[in-house]
């Protein structure tokens, strides 16, 4: 093989074109770049048009673009729980990427050497590593694009086609695969009638088109001089030279079109994605956005409503389909689909936009763009959100919705009691506020008053450890691992009312920021080192929401019953802790001693969405139960992929036709999927609400002899032998 000094090594720009094809070409990219900014600018526009955001989102933003672009560049999100997915967009983002900075170069060296000075640089050792870096990512790209066809058209992925699926989603991903084909036909062909010079080798795909054409006899010039010597292609009148200038022609006009058309659909995700990244709250979904006490923009009532950063989510989306496939009231099939959610929001605006007519937001029937039906279905649990790789707050837009639904009385009846029930007693059961410490009386010991002493722990019972009967056994057993820590806790009694975080999902504001109100003024009365929550609800709107309530705004206001006006625990001054992790802590500092050797059960544990996924804590609870000494199997879904119980955003309360129901589904899960099958003899909970939701699926899906359902803090009080104690009938 001939050697050819690197110094030698680069190439024609515009091989094969003439002056006027050069200035056609410079006045179409021109143009391009006009038709691009445009459609930017009007995207733009339209979030300028959306509603102000509540929450700060640009603060800090040197860091919060590095920290984008750690999440967009490494792909993380793509490859939670979908590696094939993940090496898919990963090859077609990088790939995408290296082209990019691959033809930004040749414009830089085009037009700002040609044109502005007289310099060149894309030669020798940087043009050599330059195609091959080319052709290695261009070769990825392709490979991606394939790998995208082969899930879409092949294997029909369920997850990519729903009722959004359209021709946009067929252009793109064609023209993708098109521009990455056309430039390694069109490198093909410029190696090939250049005669292969040796240094092109790098260009390793390229060349090897090169080799093929040769091998298939493609004609160049020279021999379409000679007849007989035309094979192959050299049937249509063709020579390798003009299907050069076709391919530079078609690739580049398929190039020019995508860029202009990126602005006005599915490719501006592109860009839209980043900066919805860019944009994220990091506490979304574990806190909402509050309203402002003139009431302003408070709910759904017309498009206008929504945020910029609600719009700049329905942009970003990218139809993938990862939220829905992990959505539990979809599961169970419910009508929710929080994609179409998403996108009926966008085809809605994007139809007035265009002069469509007005409809009401959310209502009954189908004369609505989002049926009530559709958000009563919401469990609110966050799968959605922990799945979406674009980091749409699906929670947000969902919110406003439900406070929507609200103001107009289109909650369910049942829904409806519960408010009642809430406003007139103070708690979700209608109940007495005078019984609400009515749980302990089976106890050996009396629980301290925490209005009346200093105590080391305000413990938060909630609503259903005090009221109802199953977990009235968990709040028992709790007080008597805490009595036996010999650590000082106490309790508001009557004082303490409902949280207020599964109704302010329903969308009931204001109930919940008159509850808010009454707990922070309660709190400040009280003398505690630390606020210790039974139920992830309670320490999920405690640790994460009520910070968030300006008092002030609402204190004057002579509905709200509360003179509260700061924000309160603004600073994080006030530790608020899951019980989980505050007898964790107990356990290792020695105040509890469990050996670890007492109970030898085999038992699964079940992620509850506010303490696992809203609040990032799987540990604690793990680490009690291996205390315990039971032998831990866990379920296929677990950590941030648990699948809800049913319960959140209001399902507690309310009936549905579905089937099967979440509870039933992960019951099954827990006794035919995980490695221990029909051995698991404990399906262990640390949530209230999923101890009720539980053992109703446990009676409803007939699972009652296979299948025990136990608090952690129970199996704690049977490890240390204080069952009887705790006023508890603990069964083997």
């Amino acid at each position: 093989m001939k050697i050819v000094a690197q110094a030698d090594a680069s190439r024609e720009m515009y091989l094969g074109l003439h002056g006027v094809e050069k200035l056609l070409f410079y006045f179409l990219v021109s143009v391009v770049l006009f038709v691009f900014a445009y459609g930017v600018y009007r995207r733009v526009s339209r979030y300028t048009d959306g509603d102000d955001e509540p929450l700060a989102r640009l603060n800090d933003l040197p860091n919060r673009i590095v920290s984008a672009a750690k999440i967009v560049l490494s792909n993380e999100k793509q490859f939670n729980r979908d590696l094939y997915g993940g090496l898919m967009h990963s090859f077609i983002m990088w790939g995408f990427l290296t082209l990019f900075i691959a033809t930004s170069i040749i414009a830089f060296e085009s037009y700002g050497t040609d044109l502005l000075f007289d310099f060149q640089f894309w030669e020798g050792d940087f043009y050599l590593a330059y195609q091959f870096m080319v052709d290695a990512m261009g070769l990825l790209f392709v490979v991606g694009i394939g790998m995208a066809i082969y899930r879409r058209y092949w294997v029909r992925n369920h997850r990519l086609w729903g009722r959004h699926t359209s021709i946009e989603d067929d252009i793109f991903i064609w023209t993708l695969f098109g521009l990455g084909v056309g430039g390694f036909l069109l490198e093909g062909f410029r190696i090939y009638i250049t005669g292969m010079p040796d240094h092109e080798i790098v260009s390793f795909v390229g060349y090897g088109l090169a080799m093929l054409f040769g091998a298939v006899g493609v004609p160049t010039t020279e021999a379409a001089t000679n007849p007989g010597t035309y094979q192959a292609l050299g049937v249509f009148g063709a020579n390798a030279e003009t299907l050069h200038w076709l391919t530079w022609w078609s690739h580049s006009l398929l190039a020019l079109g995508f860029i202009a058309w990126i602005p006005y659909a599915k490719p501006f995700h592109m860009l839209s994605s980043f900066a919805n990244v860019i944009t994220r709250d990091e506490k979304a979904g574990a806190r909402l956005p509050g309203v402002p006490a003139d009431l302003d923009a408070t709910n759904a009532e017309d498009i206008d409503d929504f945020t910029w950063k609600d719009i700049l989510d329905q942009d970003a989306c990218t139809k993938c389909g990862r939220c829905s496939s992990v959505c539990p009231a979809k599961a169970s099939d419910r009508p929710l689909d929080p994609r179409n959610v998403i996108l009926d929001l966008k085809s809605y605006r994007e139809d007035l936009e265009a002069g469509g007519e007005e409809k009401p937001i959310i209502a009954d029937g189908g004369t609505s763009v989002i049926n009530t039906e559709t958000m009563e279905s919401c469990m609110a649990c966050m799968a959605c959100m922990d799945a979406c790789p674009v980091e749409i707050e699906h929670l947000s837009s969902f919110t406003k919705l439900n406070r929507q639904m609200t103001d107009q009385g289109d909650v369910s009846s049942s829904m409806q009691d519960v408010f009642q029930n809430v406003m007139q007693d103070g708690n979700t059961f209608g109940n007495s506020q005078r019984n609400r410490a009515d749980w302990a009386d089976d106890l050996e010991f009396d629980i301290t008053d925490a209005r009346e002493e200093h105590v080391d722990y305000l413990w938060y019972v909630g609503d259903y450890p005090s009221y109802d009967e199953r977990n009235k056994q968990v709040a028992r057993s709790l007080a008597t691992i805490l009595q036996e820590a010999d650590v000082s806790f106490g309790i508001l009694f009557e004082d303490e009312k409902y949280d207020g975080n599964d109704i302010r999902r329903v969308g009931e504001e204001f109930l919940y920021i008159e509850l808010a109100g009454h707990h922070v003024e309660s709190f400040e009365d009280c003398e505690f080192e630390k606020i210790v929550c039974t139920d992830p609800h309670s320490y999920n709107t405690f640790k994460n929401e009520y910070p968030e309530v300006d008092f002030e705004e609402f204190a004057d206001d002579p509905i709200m019953p509360f003179e509260y006006d700061d924000h309160w625990n603004a600073d994080g001054d006030v530790d608020v802790l899951h019980w989980t992790q505050a007898v964790e802590e107990l356990v290792t500092d020695g105040n509890l001693e469990l050996s670890g050797t007492e109970l030898e059960y085999t038992v699964t544990y079940h992620d509850p969405c506010h303490l696992g996924r809203y609040n990032d804590e799987y540990e604690a609870p793990r680490e009690l139960i291996r205390a315990t000494g039971c032998e831990l199997e866990e379920m296929p879904r677990n950590r941030s992929n648990s699948f809800c119980c049913g319960g959140g955003g209001g399902g507690l309360w309310m009936d549905f036709e579905e089937e099967p129901k979440p509870s039933e589904e992960r019951l099954r899960e827990a006794l035919e999927d995980t490695d221990a099958g029909a051995g698991v003899e404990k399906f262990v909970v640390a949530c209230p609400m999923c101890m009720t939701m539980y053992e109703d699926g446990r009676k409803t899906g007939g699972f009652e002899d296979d299948i025990e359902v136990v608090d952690i803090a129970e199996l704690i009080v049977e490890a240390i032998g204080e069952e009887e104690r705790a006023g508890l009938e603990i069964t083997a």
